[in-house]
């Protein structure tokens, strides 16, 4: 068995479809070169000794005992559980270093990248000889992050970050398409807010609202399929609804015709990064005016960015807080960096694809 096992996972930004993919609808996101680490060295002990490098926190998980969640975010010891009942148990203990330099509570999925690494160094440690893919660790992520926890969440965080790359997700089917596309040829802004968030609060009120818009209208006209233009007329249905409805049904419909465009431009073999600007645009103002998740640093960090000439910009994650990013071009992207970062933005970077999880191990 391995004495020493590094396993790294990526940040994740959405870049459209966000609070779509929990109602069964596609996104398009990207894995970025932010990681989690998770550094495990064996150890003659039974049991996990974790040390929380950056939260200055420590942690002792003894393999023999019950994995009994000390709350719903506890994904180390929720990712054991589920991992038992899939026939990967614990056999040896491990002095486990766990850093990052994701930005934490930030939108970029720091938690779900956690679980990825978490998943990835049990199962290479545990079963080593299973073979492990992208959909074997976004399904236990998913697993115990959603399904174990009860949250609200879709499944585009585990997918994105266990596959790398900007992917196409069809959360129907959980097919994947990977663009050739990588964004090389400008750059991604981020900016992090100082605003905290309360991502469970936030995606179960949007997710109840959404879905009950979606069904009032199912109800009212029952050729309406959402996935199918041409089943329905938007404005008949939009106008069906009570005043308190209206909004989430527009940003499902409207967000969704975002996202099918910015794929159809994604395919290309040279996509418009102008039309990708827009869209994003457009994504964000539908979450901003319909969703209302931006908060005042959020709109004034895509205000700033707008204003030096981004291409587009949106707010990332599920909102009250979080981050943003920006498409721009490579000679304007530094500038607005530091401007981000002078108007009080809790942190700001360049962000690159990612090619997904890597796992090293050293006997």
């Amino acid at each position: 068995m391995s004495n020493s096992i590094i396993s790294i996972a990526p940040a994740r930004i959405c870049l459209y479809g966000d609070h779509q993919d929990y109602l069964n609808l596609p996104i398009i996101a990207i894995a970025i070169d932010r990681y989690i680490k998770v550094e495990a060295k064996s150890n003659l002990a039974e049991g996990f000794y974790i040390n929380k490098l950056d939260l200055g926190r420590q942690d002792i998980i003894d393999y023999h005992k019950e994995f009994n969640p000390k709350s719903k975010i506890d994904f180390l010891r929720i990712a054991l559980k589920v991992l038992k009942k899939h026939g990967c148990i614990p056999n040896k203990g491990y002095d486990i270093n766990i850093s990052s330099n994701i930005p934490i509570n930030s939108g970029l999925s720091s938690s779900s990248a956690l679980t990825v690494a978490w998943i990835q160094f049990l199962l290479k440690s545990f079963l080593p000889d299973k073979n492990i893919d992208y959909k074997i660790l976004a399904e236990l992520a998913y697993e115990t992050e959603v399904t174990e926890t009860g949250s609200s969440g879709g499944n585009m965080d585990q997918y994105t970050i266990s596959h790398g790359d900007t992917i196409f997700l069809n959360t129907l089917n959980n097919k994947i398409h990977c663009y050739n596309y990588n964004f090389s040829d400008v750059d991604l802004v981020v900016g992090v807010s100082n605003d905290g968030k309360d991502t469970r609060g936030m995606l179960k009120k949007l997710k109840s609202n959404q879905l009950l818009a979606l069904k009032t209208v199912s109800n009212s006209f029952s050729e309406f399929n959402v996935y199918d233009n041409d089943s329905y007329d938007y404005n008949s249905c939009h106008e069906s609804l009570d005043e308190n409805l209206k909004p989430y049904f527009k940003a499902v419909i409207k967000n969704f015709d975002v996202t099918k465009a910015a794929d159809n431009e994604l395919r290309k073999d040279t996509p418009d990064v102008d039309v990708l600007g827009k869209l994003m645009t457009n994504h964000h103002d539908l979450l901003r005016d319909e969703l209302k998740i931006t908060t005042n640093e959020i709109d004034q960090m895509i205000n700033i960015c707008d204003s030096m000439g981004a291409y587009g910009s949106k707010i990332v994650g599920s909102g009250g807080g979080g981050s943003i990013v920006a498409l721009c071009d490579k000679n304007i992207s530094k500038g607005i960096v530091i401007k981000l970062k002078e108007n009080g933005a809790k942190d700001a970077f360049i962000a690159s694809q990612s090619n997904g999880p890597n796992i090293k191990i050293h006997e």
